[in-house]
């Protein structure tokens, strides 16, 4: 979408919509019959909505106008004002932002405000530029913001770029730009470290947004955070934690991606008096399987719902509280003055989407896009995977003179911490024990040889194959899972001779393929073919993974890398710990 929020500004079109409220010239779009979702006073009222261009000029009495250029009949429909998710990540759903638009409006969403955090993490600030270009002109509004944490953990991990207080001062000069988004090197903010001091206090001074990531904290380190002048998180953990945080004044985006969070989260709300106004409700992350069949907002909402949310509380958490939240008095109501992003729905717990206007343009009817304004297919960055052919014999890990050694593991893929293994030696080359996975990090981005740094995880279960991905948070270099070496070689093989994307190997063969060339992250495909692809990955994964949900999941592979939350991972520097900040030898010295 162009020109906003100032279209609005345009007294001709509020001249207009002051004579149409008053019945002195027609209405552009008239809807009748309908019930308006009052999220302001928490009604559900009997009235008719009339529309001029992006403007809702008159909410009125039912049965009272006529006088339109088209008339919508919503009939025992109900009228929302749009969705609006408060965090996300394109990338999350593995295709462009136009192909992203295709499918998410149709559930209702009329705006997202966009971390291209991975995207920033792999080519810099050219790529935010990208980022921006390809989300302009679309039926769905896109809020971007500037990446902070690039790489998310300085000194643990390199990644593509880098991100200090001159780019981010730079990118929130830019107009598209909406804030700081996700500040994830919480160590870094709590230790009044370079970059993150400087990267805090670009967007404090910008008068932008400068959302958290505050995963773990608590007590003292938590009032810390929201000290150093952080504003939001995501990174709820339970309901008690999301308690915290409200205390703490952070306005909360409760994420639909962490599932088992969210029954603990409603039984807290539904303790409270009223439901903050500093709730709203966001995505983060979805895969494109679950895009397509289950939908990103609307998912959310109606899982809140079905775990006990009144649904009032979820679709104002998810409209009026979340434009609070980003200083878009235009949005978020269905009102007179504000914009016309509406959702017509025929049942509100089941979030039964049937018509979808954006700015006063119905963009989508019965789960299909009906706007044609779509971007142009990219080409952009199909050559970001760096990584020259490997060998079976990269994966193994050389113990030249041993026959035995003590070795430092990764226990855990959530919560994780530091664990010992003694290990054969046979060879010269480590026996990997039963039940535990090797994990091999590739640098892919050029800036240092792309030669694996291969760790040891526990409590992953027994693989019987390998997994290899160029979605690997947040640095996203090349990471492969797996016992045997030759199927780990097969499986980074084939993603790097796609340009990036996940592959799967079993018996030396690859079993599964999914092409992500656009930053090794995105498909520009039709999300329908990139959820199917998708979909078969993750089937041949779980032919080989012993995963034990909800902590052992495909979730955990893309995120087994991040640096920047407490405790160990493997990076493409080593054995790293987001807690101390320190890198660990694979071997314990006798």
């Amino acid at each position: 979408m162009s020109a906003e929020p100032h279209d609005l500004d345009d007294m001709e079109l509020r001249d207009r919509a002051v004579r149409a409220a008053q019945g002195l010239e027609p209405f552009d779009v008239l809807i009748t019959g309908g019930r308006v979702v009052d999220v302001a006073t928490s009604e559900i009222r009997v009235a008719d909505v009339g529309l001029v261009g992006p403007l809702v000029a008159s909410v009125h009495p039912a049965g009272t106008r006529s006088d339109s250029a088209r008339i919508v009949d919503a009939t025992d429909r109900l009228i929302a004002p749009g969705f609006i998710d408060t965090h996300m990540h394109v990338e999350s759903s593995m295709v462009t932002p136009r192909r992203y638009a295709e499918v998410v409006v149709p559930q209702g969403t009329t705006t997202v405000c966009w971390d291209p955090h991975e995207i920033g993490n792999v080519v810099g600030l050219e790529g935010v530029k990208w980022a921006l270009d390809a989300a302009a002109d679309l039926p769905l509004r896109f809020l971007t913001l500037a990446p902070s944490c690039v790489p998310s953990a300085p000194g643990l991990e390199l990644a593509g770029a880098e991100v200090g207080a001159a780019e981010m001062a730079e990118m929130l000069g830019w107009r598209r730009i909406a804030g700081v988004a996700e500040v994830m090197n919480m160590r870094g903010v709590l230790d009044r470290s370079e970059p993150m001091r400087g990267v805090v206090a670009a967007g404090l001074a910008s008068g932008k947004r400068v959302c958290g990531h505050a995963r773990g904290l608590e007590g003292a380190e938590l009032q810390g955070f929201a000290a150093a002048g952080i504003q939001s998180d995501h990174e709820i953990t339970s309901g008690e934690d999301l308690l915290e945080k409200l205390r703490a004044g952070f306005t909360i985006e409760l994420r639909g991606s962490h599932d088992y969070v969210l029954p603990g989260a409603v039984e807290v709300l539904n303790r409270l008096p009223h439901v903050p106004q500093t709730l709203t409700i966001c995505t983060d992350d979805v895969f494109p399987d679950d895009l397509v069949a289950d939908g990103a907002m609307s998912s959310v909402l109606r899982r809140l719902i079905g775990y006990g949310m009144r649904p009032l509380d979820a679709i104002r958490a998810a409209t009026l509280n979340a434009a609070m939240w980003l200083n878009r008095y235009d949005l978020g109501l269905v009102a007179p003055g504000r914009r016309a992003d509406l959702v017509i729905l025929s049942d509100l717990e089941k979030v039964a989407v049937e018509r979808v206007f954006a700015s006063g343009r119905e963009v989508a009817f019965d789960g299909r896009l009906t706007d044609q304004r779509t971007a142009r297919p990219t080409d952009a960055y199909h050559d970001t995977v760096k990584v020259p052919h490997l060998a079976p014999a990269d994966f193994a890990i050389s113990l030249p003179g041993l026959s035995h050694a003590r070795v430092n593991t990764v226990m855990s893929p959530r919560f994780t911490r530091w664990a010992e293994a003694e290990v054969e030696v046979r060879d010269g080359r480590l026996v990997l024990p039963e039940g535990k996975l090797f994990m091999a990090v590739i640098h892919r981005h050029g800036r240092r040889p792309a030669t694996p740094v291969v760790g040891i995880l526990d409590d992953w279960g027994q693989w019987q194959g390998a997994l290899a991905t160029t979605i690997s948070h947040d640095s996203h270099n090349l990471t492969v899972f797996g016992r045997d070496p030759a199927d780990m070689a097969a499986a980074a093989n084939a993603v790097i001779a796609a340009g990036g994307g996940m592959a799967t190997a079993a018996n030396g063969k690859v079993t599964a393929l999914l092409a992500l060339p656009v930053c090794g992250l995105l498909s520009d495909e039709p999300a329908g073919k990139v959820a199917a692809d998708f979909a078969t990955l993750r089937a041949a994964t779980d032919a080989i993974a012993d995963w034990k949900p909800p902590v052992r999941t495909f979730k955990a592979v893309v995120g087994a890398s991040l640096a920047c939350n407490p405790g160990p991972h493997v990076t493409d520097l080593g054995l790293t710990d987001g807690t101390t900040g320190e890198i660990r030898e694979l071997v314990i010295a006798e």
